[in-house]
């Protein structure tokens, strides 16, 4: 530097770290790999290694993204039709896709049966996590949906199907229309807060009640976590208690269901995942398990 130049330099930058090169998120995690052995899902480290190069270069910059460009609201089409819709970045999507073709949601119902599966998929699940948060919420939310699902045999195996896809489909179409589905949440309510069993939601049936019966409910969720998803776990209260609904986001018909998007939670974090806030104007769903059985368990939720 010469001298003039020298006489005019405000500042140097003696005490931050340099940009962080991509880098591989798993093979410089020695204890995420010392753990994974140890707990017995060993035997699935190749596809761990497959993440590892993937979350430290090309997630990183996609999560930078997603964030800076916040998910936007859109109630009403151009011609004033209520669609309720949710526009994304195209980095959100992109993340999607990328932890769903490495089987983040679904590795673990994949491989049912082998120890350490779920193991496994906790540590797909932390690798993703560490680019970008937001996106994770949905992912761990379909994964968590299964083992619900499954208590409604019939219903639920071509949902289980299409959760378990490794194809991310983001159209804006009926569940059963796509090549894969993502699920998403709805519980608290704002009088309950962490108490679900408070919830005043109410679910009536449209005819025969019972396990697989199409449900109408009527209600408002303070929280209501990925609005985009395709189909969604909610509890209502029904004749016999507490109950646990599948809520698909278009009706059996096709048509939109009576899902009402009020608002996108302002969060302080999380930017790239919608947050949303949501009334049911007889939505339909469909019960899972008996009527009354989230009364009998000790339900807590605290999103």
């Amino acid at each position: 530097m010469n001298e003039i130049a020298e006489r005019f330099l405000t500042h140097r930058v003696e005490n931050q770290p340099p940009p962080m090169p991509p880098y591989d998120a798993w093979l410089t995690d020695r204890p995420l790999r010392d753990a994974l052995t140890r707990e017995g899902g060993g035997w699935a480290e190749d596809r761990l290694a497959a993440f590892g190069p993937v979350v430290g270069g090309e997630l990183m910059a996609l999560g930078v993204a997603a964030n800076e460009n916040k998910p936007r609201f859109v109630p009403y089409d151009r011609y004033g039709h209520r669609i309720d819709a949710v526009r994304f970045d195209p980095a959100y999507h992109a993340i999607l896709s990328l932890g769903i073709r490495h089987e983040v949601p679904s590795f673990a119902w994949r491989n049912a049966g082998r120890r350490g599966a779920h193991v496994a998929r906790a540590a797909l699940a932390y690798l993703h996590n560490q680019p970008e948060q937001g996106n994770n919420c949905p992912l761990t939310m379909t994964y968590a949906s299964v083992a619900a699902l499954r208590r409604q045999g019939g219903l639920a195996d071509a949902w289980i199907e299409r959760i378990l896809s490794t194809e991310y489909d983001p159209r804006d179409l009926p569940a059963w229309d796509k090549t894969g589905n993502t699920i998403g949440m709805g519980m608290t309510e704002k009088q309950g807060g962490s108490d679900v069993r408070a919830n005043t939601t109410r679910a009536t049936p449209l005819a025969a009640a019972g396990p697989g019966r199409l449900y109408a409910l009527v209600g408002h969720k303070w929280f209501f976590s990925a609005p985009m998803c395709d189909g969604f776990l909610v509890l209502a209260q029904a004749d016999a208690g507490l109950s646990c609904f599948l809520l698909p986001r278009f009706a059996p018909d096709g048509s939109r269901n009576a899902i009402r998007l009020q608002r996108l939670k302002d969060k302080l974090g999380d930017w790239s995942n919608a947050s949303s806030e949501v009334e049911f104007q007889g939505a339909l769903a469909w019960l899972i398990g008996e009527e009354g059985a989230a009364s009998r368990r000790s339900w807590r939720w605290s999103r």
